[in-house]
Formats: structure tokens, C-alpha cells, sequence
């Protein structure tokens, strides 16, 4: 099933302090605060939502794609997805501006500050769900604020059921415009505290916003996932990574694996067994797409974990 996946292609400048920022900030001090990291490792990776799921996406066999804009420097990311066999006639260059770029630092307790320009992101409400032929399930992931509620609409307007994503841009809403594209949604995926987040904006506790669309699922990070549907909750054991190296890009490949069991049609537990799945392989691996989650390796860390098979 052609699934389109909106929201932000970024390059990831990713750098690591071999210490723990707790050590050079004096919280009582905040207001004035002037702090200097030495970077011990940087490295520059393919970056994005859009980018990142659909990656994982098409590597297990499903059929991405990708919705979102570039500046002048990403002319080479979308050869790069089209090289991978992914869909980029939902990707549109905008002159004149910066594609998005994350700048982030990392300590050794995993801790993360991260700055981020999005560039051509803020005009990815020029981009329309039409623009791609033959979708028959979609995600809003984080993107430019307006190119998120148009898409919500769009996908809705379209009979398209899609997954709502809010992620770093729920910061971008309020509560009501939070609220209507739930309810636009046919499934809406967060972590732990981006769940409390959006319970805290929309004024809806979890069971609420699980009640308004088909699945509610949230991530836990090594404590696994729930997925609540049809007022049943399903709890996702976390699967067992080989090694812990970087959580960057975690989430979405999680979200590539929520999306093919939903194209595929598979009952929640095995959905959210393959997402954990991904997750666990990604987390091995430095870099958003550096790791490479072949079925084989899929299905084989999925048996370990779950026991049975999986394709």
C-alpha cells in the first residue's frame, strides 16, 4: 500500500560532549547563562521525520512516499530517497532557502540540546496530499505548523486514514487546534512525554484522547509501548538491542513499523511487536539511516523477542 508520509527531510549535525552537561550548568545561575561545549565527535546524517520513516519503511518492504520540502542543499537527499526506491513526487524545492538542519548535542547520560532551523519546512503548505497518486494510508509527522493542519484536512478530507504525529511540533498548537486534528486522525502516536503533553494541552487525559480514534499509542522508551484500541489496552515488551548507541531517529523507526502492520492489516500485538523491533535495531546503530533493518533481521529479532514468525 503506497503510504505518504508528511513532514520534514533535515540534515542532522550531531555532536558528542564526552562529559554530562549536568556538570557544567549551575542551575542557579540559569538567567545568565553562558556555556561552552568541547565536541569530542560530530558527524553530519540524513535526517528528518519524513526522511527517517520512510527509510525504515521501505527497507521492510512497504511502499513510502515521502511529502515535504527542501532548500537549494537538498537536491541531493531527494536523489538520495529515489536511489533507495523511495516515492519523491511529494518532495518540492523551494529557491532560496536552507533545507532543515538540527544541530544537536549529546552527553554521555544520552541527555540532548538540540537547535533546529526548518527552512523549507515553513512552506510545506504549499504541498498538497493530491500531489501523490494512489495513497491508501498516510502520517503527519512534525513539519512546518500550517503544512501539518492542511495535510490533517487533506487526509481527511480525502477519506485517507492517516496517523497523527505531533511530536517536537506540538509545541507549535494550542489545545483546540491539537483537538481537531485527533479528530481528523484515524490513529495518533507519541512518547511518554509527549503523551503528557498533549493531555495537559488538550485538557483530555489519555483514555479520552484513546476514545476519539481508532488506536492511542504511546511509546515508552526501554519500558516497551501501549497501544490502546477499541478500549483495550495492548502492552508492547521492549525487544533487546544488541547495544545502545543512539537514540536519534528511535521513534520514527517505531513509527514505520506502526505503519506497515496498519497497511498490512495485523492485529495490534504484532503491529507493535515489529515497531519495537525496529526501534531496537535502530538504537544500535549511530545515525537515523545508517542501520540496515532487512527482513531477515527484522524477523529474527522479532522471534527472539515475541517467538513465532513474522512475514
Amino acid at each position: 500500500m503506497r503510504t505518504l508520509i508528511c513532514g520534514s527531510l533535515a540534515y542532522d549535525t550531531i555532536m558528542v560532549f564526552p562529559d554530562h552537561f549536568a556538570r557544567h550548568i549551575l542551575p542557579e545561575q540559569a538567567q545568565v547563562l553562558s556555556v561552552s561545549f568541547q565536541i569530542g565527535e560530530m558527524r553530519r546524517e540524513w535526517g528528518g521525520c519524513a526522511g527517517n520513516i520512510a527509510y525504515n519503511l521501505q527497507a521492510i518492504g512497504g511502499e513510502p512516499v515521502v511529502m515535504a520540502t527542501v532548500g537549494d542543499d537538498g537536491i541531493e537527499y531527494k536523489e538520495r530517497l529515489a536511489a533507495l526506491g523511495i516515492g519523491v513526487e511529494g518532495v518540492r524545492h523551494v529557491p532560496g532557502a536552507y533545507t532543515g538542519q538540527a544541530f544537536i548535542i549529546t552527553d554521555l547520560a544520552d541527555n540532548q540540546i538540540t537547535a533546529f532551523h526548518p527552512g523549507a519546512m515553513n512552506y510545506s503548505h504549499q504541498s498538497r496530499v493530491s500531489d501523490a497518486a494512489g495513497i491508501g494510508l498516510g502520517i503527519v509527522a512534525p513539519d512546518g505548523k500550517e503544512g501539518m493542519r492542511s495535510h490533517a484536512a487533506q487526509f481527511a478530507a480525502a477519506g485517507i486514514p492517516f496517523v497523527f504525529d505531533p511530536g517536537q511540533g506540538m509545541t507549535l498548537f494550542d489545545g483546540a487546534e491539537l483537538l481537531e486534528m485527533i479528530d481528523l486522525a484515524s490513529y495518533v502516536a507519541v512518547n511518554d512525554y509527549e503523551g503528557r503533553m498533549l493531555a495537559e494541552r488538550t485538557g483530555l487525559p489519555l483514555a479520552g484522547i484513546a476514545e476519539r480514534v481508532e488506536a492511542l499509542v504511546v511509546t515508552l522508551g526501554s519500558d516497551g509501548s501501549v497501544i490502546h484500541a477499541g478500549g483495550v489496552t495492548f502492552a508492547i515488551p521492549a525487544a533487546q538491542a544488541s547495544e545502545v548507541l543512539d537514540p536519534t531517529g528511535c521513534g520514527d523507526a517505531y513509527r514505520a513499523g506502526l505503519l506497515y502492520g496498519i497497511a498490512q492489516g495485523w492485529d495490534w500485538e504484532r503491529t507493535g511487536g515489529l515497531a519495537s523491533v525496529l526501534g531496537a535495531i535502530k538504537i544500535a546503530s549511530r545515525g537515523a539511516q545508517k542501520h540496515d533493518p532487512s527482513r531477515a533481521a527484522v524477523a529474527g529479532l522479532y522471534r527472539t523477542t515475541f517467538g513465532g514468525e513474522l512475514w
